[in-house]
């Protein structure tokens, strides 16, 4: 989505040149305890940037991280504010049901304010002083939720009283924003790790997120209390970014867990259980009635699809307080796995997130990603081309998966529906890499590297780091991680493929191009990732084919040239 409209980068002026570099301020929170929270992150970010550097923080394990936001989540309340509010008096009125850990303010179809109270009582205080409202000719299906509607008695009249309260951004920089962020940048590395910054997703962001999850929670517990509404996917694997869709699944095994065999003397004690034919049936009739009582009962719920024909059954909304469009499936247990293990990819160097980032920048920029679901290259596939690619390197800068099994102990041992999802989830037990290539040098490999890919022959498999012959006729094979049979990119036609394969040729002629010229001044040129992002690539490529000349083959041949002029080069230095 962020990627749309890059077609208007080439009627905007360049500000600044390289070596000419002009820093953008830091956005402010408005929340109180947060400001610092915030500049923190962003001097992390900035001071891990430096290539091939080891984050030297700790690292909490998925696990971890997936029960701290959820008991934050639990302890915190959504609230549709007046847009003329006193921050100072609305904060003291909450404060009376308990003390406040955090808050912050959006807007998305009005004013909202997400506060987190230190304890859970205090969310069930404020529930008890809180009535359902009159409407008059219409009435009103009473539900006790953690979303409120907050009205003044009486309008402020004095504008003293009003707050200069910021409200968060929760949306991606335009295109005229990013594009003047990353030609202000000092190199390569330093315009992709801006694209990370800008891109990623928040710290509100990720908590409105998971509250989300435990509001839908709510609704789902009326028919199966102790279930848990867990997020995964982008959300949580540290490669989402603003705007992305919020994929959740209701967890029912936490019931089971419950239901543990205790027997007392000669006597077991089961639940009386309706019986259906077959698990597909009964997620069907489970996701049928959750998604009636979304429709019907749950507040800010709107568009409810019940698609439950499809491979995965799913249940498509919009939550319309925080704006997220939302797909819910039951007991996905293997995804969640999926979001764990690419977490764990993402953390262990920083340059993994960054190079993911811009390359899937890269790929919606030039059309080569769509929301739409279709035969185009999916953004979980393109992550996994680059986990592939880190592995391919020497020294690797990423371990394969099959490594990470071998150093699990039995508290990782995982198996789900009969497939071995076991890797260590300590990341103390995994050595760094030696490797300190750039990662201008990476993008430019990257592109170099699947350019040349024999993707007509050979399948990509990040369990052991290395080629494979494809074991079918797709134009585009990369194995599921866990379930071993299937392959992720199946949809994928030959003709979005070449595509793929002519751009990454292109863009490795164009920053090939840019390193022979380096020492030339590029007046009014843009350069780095910003000349990468830019149409002119795809529509040069579109007027070459018009004319009957293969592009993809002129580039390769192009490429091999200036590598060989390199070599020569090396080769009479060294003489």
């Amino acid at each position: 989505m962020a990627a749309r409209g890059l077609g208007l980068l080439t009627s905007l002026p360049l500000r600044a040149r390289r070596g000419q570099v002009q820093r953008p301020l830091c956005r402010l929170l408005s929340c109180p305890g947060t400001v610092a929270a915030a500049l923190g992150r962003e001097e992390q970010s900035s001071g891990s940037s430096e290539t091939g550097s080891e984050d030297r923080t700790p690292k909490k394990r998925f696990s971890e991280v997936q029960k701290e936001r959820r008991e934050q989540a639990q302890r915190t309340v959504l609230i549709h504010c007046p847009n003329k509010i006193s921050e100072k008096k609305f904060l003291k009125y909450l404060s009376q049901h308990g003390s406040i850990n955090n808050h912050f303010f959006y807007e998305s179809f009005g004013l909202y304010a997400v506060v987190e109270f230190s304890q859970k009582e205090s969310v069930a205080s404020l529930q008890n002083v809180t009535r359902t409202p009159s409407l008059g000719t219409e009435a009103a299906i009473p539900f006790r939720s953690r979303y409120f509607n907050l009205k003044l008695k009486t309008p402020l009249n004095q504008t003293s009283e009003q707050s200069s309260m910021r409200c968060r951004n929760q949306s991606s920089p335009s295109s005229k924003k990013l594009f003047e962020l990353l030609c202000c940048a000092e190199s390569v590395d330093d315009q992709l790790n801006t694209l990370l910054r800008e891109f990623q997703l928040t710290e509100e962001n990720t908590r409105l997120r998971y509250l989300t999850c435990s509001l839908i929670e709510d609704v789902a517990a009326a028919y199966f209390p102790d279930c848990t509404v867990r997020p995964f996917g982008s959300s949580v694997n540290s490669f989402g970014k603003l705007g992305c869709d919020l994929d959740m699944f209701l967890d029912l095994d936490e019931i089971e867990k419950f239901s543990t065999h205790k027997a007392s003397g000669n006597f077991l004690m089961e639940f009386q259980v309706k019986n259906v034919p077959s698990e597909r049936i009964a997620t069907q009739k489970i996701l049928s009635v959750v998604g009636e009582c979304l429709d019907h009962f749950g507040p800010g719920c709107v568009g409810v699809q019940k698609i439950l024909n499809a491979r995965c059954p799913l249940v498509r909304f919009s939550h319309q307080a925080s704006g997220f469009q939302c797909d819910l499936t039951t007991n996905n247990r293997i995804a969640l796995k999926s979001s764990e293990l690419l977490y764990m990819y993402g953390a262990l160097d920083s340059r993994v997130r960054a190079l993911v980032f811009s390359i899937r920048c890269w790929a919606r920029a030039h059309s080569l990603t769509s929301s739409i679901p279709g035969a185009w290259i999916t953004n979980f596939s393109l992550t996994v081309m680059v986990i592939f690619f880190l592995q391919r390197r020497s020294p690797p800068i990423l371990p394969t998966l099959d490594y990470l099994k071998t150093l699990a102990d039995a508290e990782d041992k995982c198996i789900i529906e009969g497939h071995n999802c076991t890797f260590v989830r300590d990341f103390n037990r995994i050595k760094p890499s030696g490797n300190a290539e750039t990662l201008e040098l990476l993008l430019k490999e990257f592109f170099e590297y699947f350019g040349n890919f024999a993707f007509n022959k050979n399948s990509i498999n990040i369990r052991q780091g290395r080629e494979q012959n494809k074991p079918e006729s797709s134009p585009l094979h990369i194995q599921n991680p866990f379930e071993t049979s299937l392959n992720i990119s199946k949809n994928v036609s030959q003709s979005q493929l070449q595509k793929f394969v002519d751009l990454a040729r292109e863009s490795a002629w164009i920053l090939h191009q840019e390193d022979k010229d380096r020492l030339s001044p590029s007046n009014n040129q843009p350069w780095g990732l910003a000349a990468l992002l830019l149409p002119s690539v795809a529509n040069s490529m579109s007027l070459a084919k018009k004319k009957k000349k293969p592009a993809s083959e002129r580039i390769k041949n192009l490429l091999e040239s200036i590598k060989s002029e390199s070599t020569e080069n090396s080769t009479a230095t060294n003489g």
